[in-house]
């Protein structure tokens, strides 16, 4: 049976015609274009594929870059089990396994970031370096008072969206306008919100997952060897960077990069993200570290204290290492 999907949610998705696999009982939609070292792009809740768009375009001549849509969001069609990070590295898991793909490049945002730190400690071997946006799970309240909180408020305010209730539609755009702050990421902010109602199930669903200890990734960080690049932006209001400092100093190999943006600064800075990914991507793919085994891209090679450097939108790349050993 096909499913029946909104033009809405399909706008935000992989483009069309969009290829697709099925794993694990669901398909899933994914964009695919270039060729050489693959990249697999993750992305936040209620989002979709087309986040990576102008992403892809740029690096399509040097990576072969794929991008997915999660269950429920643009073509993809629904899951049967509630969205999770846990849930998502398992389909991550098989769709690698369905296109061939033995090792990549993550790059994945807020949820799909916590997906990417999960996938890269259980599966060292498969990961040749991760570019995080704002991952989830490195709050250093953890799954403590605050955090579920936090995460029950906004599981209640998308259950009322789930429901219709006639403020919702008013009350989603005023809070995208805080999730992607910067004018670069204004008709992708158009997009998702004009999908409000379609997606109100999945992200109560997920924000109910936040609240788990499940959640937490912080134990893993260590286990994550690969070269990681923090992309992080520094007006996010949930995802703080303040918050989640000591968690980014736990991986071994890493360095911090900052941007003047709401949550994803591949959207809201894409020039400055390019200028700070693409030396990134070079060095990992050129570092040629075996599995599990660091190419120390963060120099110095021993671990210092980070310094805070906020990056104009659009401005000179600044960034600050934060170990590499």
């Amino acid at each position: 049976m096909v499913m029946q999907i909104s033009p809405r949610r399909r706008a935000v998705g992989a483009s069309e015609p969009c290829h697709d696999v099925v794993v694990d009982g669901v398909r899933l939609a994914y964009d695919d274009e270039g060729e050489g070292p693959p990249l697999v792009c993750l992305h936040a809740i209620g989002h979709g594929a087309s986040d990576f768009a102008g992403l892809r375009r740029r690096l399509a001549g040097r990576h072969r870059v794929i991008a997915l849509d999660w269950p429920g969001h643009g073509s993809s069609d629904d899951d049967r089990v509630p969205a999770s990070a846990g849930r998502y590295t398992v389909l991550l898991a098989g769709v690698l396994d369905a296109l061939g793909i033995e090792r990549a490049i993550i790059l994945g945002n807020s949820i799909g970031g916590a997906v990417a730190i999960r996938f890269a400690a259980a599966h060292p071997d498969r990961v040749r370096a991760l570019v995080l946006a704002n991952p989830g799970g490195l709050d250093r309240g953890g799954g403590g008072r605050l955090n579920r909180a936090v995460t029950g408020m906004m599981a209640r305010f998308f259950a009322a969206g789930e429901r219709g209730a006639r403020w919702y539609p008013g009350a989603f755009a005023a809070y995208y306008r805080i999730v992607l702050t910067e004018p670069a990421a204004r008709e992708q902010r158009d997009r998702s919100v004009a999908q409000a109602g379609d997606m109100a199930r999945v992200l109560h669903d997920a924000w109910r997952s936040f609240g788990e200890p499940e959640a937490d990734v912080r134990a893993l960080a260590p286990a994550v060897t690969c070269p990681v690049l923090f992309a992080w932006a520094t007006r996010d209001r949930v995802n703080q960077l303040a918050r989640c400092r000591a968690a980014i100093g736990l991986f071994p190999d890493a360095r911090l990069e900052t941007f003047r943006a709401g949550h994803a600064a591949f959207l809201e800075a894409p020039d400055a993200f390019a200028a700070a990914l693409e030396p990134f991507l070079a060095l990992a793919q050129s570092s040629g570290s075996g599995p599990g085994q660091s190419a120390t891209i963060a120099s110095p090679s021993t671990r210092i204290g980070m310094r805070k450097s906020e990056r104009p939108h659009g401005g000179p790349a600044t960034h600050s290492p934060v170990s590499g050993r």
